[in-house]
């Protein structure tokens, strides 16, 4: 089943569905080096930014806020529909050297990028604000399936908050930082498993109930 880009990434049996064919991104296996790397960037970013978007105000904070050596950071005016072997290698790079992923909105409130980064470790920051895209609106939306399961994300509504943030990520040690990425992958690999079973309980119960 096809899933538009220009839809919500996780409907309502609640998979990401994105990353099968647009980064054809890897499998990645959680390991000691992946936990415990002395990482030598705050953040990263790594995408489009659309004209008048929020993804604009985060660039021009990390401009003024003299951020821009911090974190990784490369901006292109136009989506590409295609990665190329090397743009693939060069935001897994960024992901991995990263404390945080910086996840704005783009046509929907989620992205393949905040699964991205929680595969290697990276916290994604995540903007909390409903786009006018497909996804349903409610008292949890956006983002609601992952509220619930407790997801240890950094959630924010505006990026002129960011600044006050790296500002505590500076005064994190190597011993925290090595903790919440442990948290973080084990969250993880446990949503995994919870949505593959909720999953196969949505297939079961809709073609195979009567058999």
């Amino acid at each position: 089943m096809a899933v538009s880009r220009r839809r919500c990434l996780i409907p309502r049996g609640g998979w990401s569905m994105s990353k099968l064919w647009y980064r054809q991104f890897p499998m990645i296996r959680p390991n000691a080096q992946l936990i415990t790397s002395n990482r030598p960037y705050l953040c990263n970013f790594l995408g489009t930014v659309y004209k008048n978007s929020s993804r604009e105000t985060l660039m021009q904070v990390l401009k003024k806020s003299g951020l821009e050596e911090e974190c990784i950071t490369n901006a292109r005016e136009k989506w590409l529909p295609q990665e190329t072997a090397d743009s693939l290698r060069q935001y897994q790079t960024a992901l991995v050297q990263s404390e945080l992923t910086l996840c704005p909105v783009g046509i929907n409130s989620e992205c393949y990028r905040i699964y991205e980064a929680c595969s290697y470790g990276s916290v994604p920051v995540v903007e909390d604000v409903l786009t006018p895209g497909s996804c349903a609106a409610g008292s949890s939306s956006p983002l609601r399936l992952l509220k619930a399961a407790g997801a240890p994300f950094i959630f924010i509504s505006d990026w002129k908050e960011l600044a006050a943030i790296l500002e505590r990520e500076r005064g994190m040690s190597q011993e925290q930082r090595v903790d919440r990425r442990r948290r973080l992958l084990e969250w993880y690999a446990g949503f995994r498993q919870q949505m593959k079973e909720r999953f196969t309980e949505v297939l079961e119960e809709n073609f195979f109930k009567n058999v």
